[in-house]
């Protein structure tokens, strides 16, 4: 099992419920494939370096997992033909330095993940 990072860009016109849902297509796709998703970070809707498909906007979403490298060309396949994916790019991790750093990214997106949940714990 190798540590990837998938990064991919969503349609701006899509509903919370469907973004929701692309990203869990995604995440499944992962483990259909052999895989264990470790965190997804979403960073939510952020303005294009430029336009792809006349959007100026994109809601962009980090999917942290470990997969066999077999699976990469089927997770990328069917990103490529979802059409509410405006682009992606899948990262591998290869030496120790870049594992420490995937662990390390790991660990911030599941760290603000329970501290979002503590405070809204103690909002209640």
């Amino acid at each position: 099992m190798n540590c990837y990072e998938t990064l991919f860009i969503l349609k701006p016109t899509l509903t919370e419920e469907e973004t929701a849902a692309q990203i869990d297509a995604v995440k499944s796709s992962i483990a259909e494939q052999g895989g264990e998703v470790a965190a997804v970070n979403d960073l939510g809707m952020r303005k294009l370096a430029y336009e792809i498909d006349k959007n100026a906007r994109g809601y962009y979403t980090v999917v942290y997992h470990k997969s066999p490298a077999s699976s990469i060309a089927e997770i990328e396949r069917r990103l490529r033909y979802n059409e509410n994916v405006l682009k992606f790019l899948t990262i591998r991790y290869r030496n120790k330095k870049e594992i420490a750093q995937f662990e390390k990214q790991v660990a911030a997106c599941n760290g603000s993940k329970e501290e979002s949940k503590e405070e809204a714990s103690a909002e209640a």
